[in-house]
């Protein structure tokens, strides 16, 4: 019944184009000819093509991190961390520039791995570990099981049978491959805080696991003001991209669906000479296709915002945000488009969403326009906040979703030094190519040519928030 139900639905994504063909294909009962015949298999793959991005989002996403690591020197079951906060080098999808990143990538195929998150003693994680389709296992950190006490979390590869010792927080994944998401906070942005969080986050342990207990090595490889650039190529690449994670990972019966049809793109599990290079030009423009529908998708995700008549919203929708957390239950529920739309843009998922950490986006201004690198703006932070840690907001670019490249900084927030407040407690903040004159500790750069994009994070977001007496206002222009 499940699997029935899934691969009906993944078959309707499948014939989107069908219509537009239907007047050159021949005629029920007659012969086609030769010619006929390679031009449906072609129109075949293309549409077999424009579903494999859709589908593969989040696999394709965490694939490109894990080669971005691969590329700096990292290896699996290392822990890739930047020794001060991010710079535009890390072209990661919407990162956080407040925080020291600490990010441990797990294969669990010569068995488990243990993650040790130390306790809230001296500083503190907000964190999740996820699997290689970004659903999460678990948040880990005083927003996680562990409470902030500290924990053994032990990583199980698919079909893992053997018992889970005593002391040790068990974490099964679909996936043989993941990594973790691990926020060592900061109280500011001071050379003496980041090195507090730094030394805090190298607390966290994380090795093979061995029968008799013992604690591995933990390789730290440092990633600071190094390329490490995971941004999504629309073209043939994204599917070398989708074909290195197959390879690797067990089919869920979730999406069987679409074996046959990555077939057709040159993706066959067990086969790593692949015919991808054969449908290279056919490749390139379905993932340009796929690229354009998903830009659609992710403007109507901004509906409706998170307060009435703003513009402010978290683009991802209920059915999402309910179906990673829960490893998609649900057999009548598959909601891959809304998915493509949220990976397209970040990465990561919550286990609980708005427990460390919550997130608004922006991509217009107040009267509904959208964000232009050549226009100055303003944007209004209303005093008291409702967080417990910080809050920060970050420009990113409106077309990559990554850090403006060869930006000074990309980030204002709470825990910003020498940040200029109201005399109210409200903070405002300024974007645009130059900064206005006496407020450049409160200026985000932006590229004059280009759109833009600003996530607002609420780090121990508070109930105003959610209950809307505390409200974010809209970007404006200024004159």
């Amino acid at each position: 019944m499940r699997r029935h139900a899934l691969t009906l639905a993944l078959s309707f994504l499948l014939v989107p184009a069908l219509g537009l063909y239907a007047k050159d294909s021949p005629a029920p009962g007659t012969k086609p000819v030769a010619g006929a015949t390679m031009d449906l298999e072609l129109r075949a793959t293309q549409r077999n093509a424009v579903a494999a991005v859709i589908w593969g989002m989040p696999a394709v996403n965490f694939q490109l991190m894990l080669d971005a690591f691969l590329k700096v020197g990292g290896q699996p079951n290392q822990v890739a961390y930047w020794s001060r906060p991010l710079n535009w080098k890390n072209q990661t999808l919407t990162p956080n520039l407040a925080t020291i990143y600490f990010m441990p990538f797990y294969d669990t195929r010569n068995g488990p791995v243990v993650l040790e998150i130390p306790p809230a003693e001296g500083g503190s994680i907000t964190g999740t570990v996820d699997n290689g389709w970004q659903n999460p296992l678990e948040d880990v950190g005083p927003a996680g099981v562990d409470k902030g006490k500290g924990g053994k979390y032990l990583i199980l590869p698919p079909g893992y049978k053997d018992n889970v010792p005593a002391g040790y927080i068990p974490m099964p994944s679909a996936t043989f491959q993941g990594y973790a998401i691990l926020r060592s906070n900061m109280k500011d942005g001071s050379d003496a805080e980041i090195e507090r969080a730094v030394a805090y986050g190298k607390r966290v342990k994380f090795y093979p696991y061995s029968k008799g207990g013992g604690v591995g090595e933990t390789h730290y490889v440092d990633a600071y003001d190094k390329m490490f650039d995971s941004t999504i190529p629309y073209d043939s690449r994204y599917f070398e991209a989708l074909n290195r994670f197959v390879q690797v990972e067990p089919w869920l019966v979730r999406d069987m669906a679409m074996i046959d049809p990555l077939k057709s793109v040159g993706i066959d599990k067990g086969k790593p000479d692949t015919a991808i290079a054969d449908h290279k030009a056919v490749l390139d423009a379905s993932a340009a296709e796929a690229k354009a529908l998903i830009a659609q998708w992710i403007e109507q995700a901004y509906l409706p915002p998170f307060n009435e008549g703003a513009h402010w919203a978290l683009p991802v929708s209920p059915e999402v945000i309910k179906g990673q957390s829960t490893d998609f239950p649900d057999p009548g529920n598959y909601p891959i488009n809304g998915r493509a739309a949220i990976y397209a843009i970040a990465y990561f998922c919550a286990k609980h969403l708005g427990a460390g950490q919550f997130y608004l986006m922006t991509i217009k201004d107040k009267d509904g326009q959208r964000l232009e690198g050549g226009k100055s703006y303003r944007l209004h932070v209303p005093a008291n906040p409702p967080v417990k840690l910080y809050w920060s907001v970050t420009a990113y670019d409106g077309d990559t979703h990554a850090l403006i490249r060869d930006s000074k900084w990309s980030d204002r927030g709470s825990n910003t030094p020498g940040l200029q407040k109201n005399a109210d407690g409200s903070v405002d903040i300024y974007f645009g190519a130059t900064a206005p004159q006496g407020k450049e500790s409160n200026w985000i750069p932006t590229d004059a040519k280009r759109t833009f994009e600003l996530m607002f994070r609420f780090y121990g977001p508070e109930k105003a928030l959610f209950e809307k007496t505390w409200k974010l206002a809209d970007m404006e222009v200024v004159k």
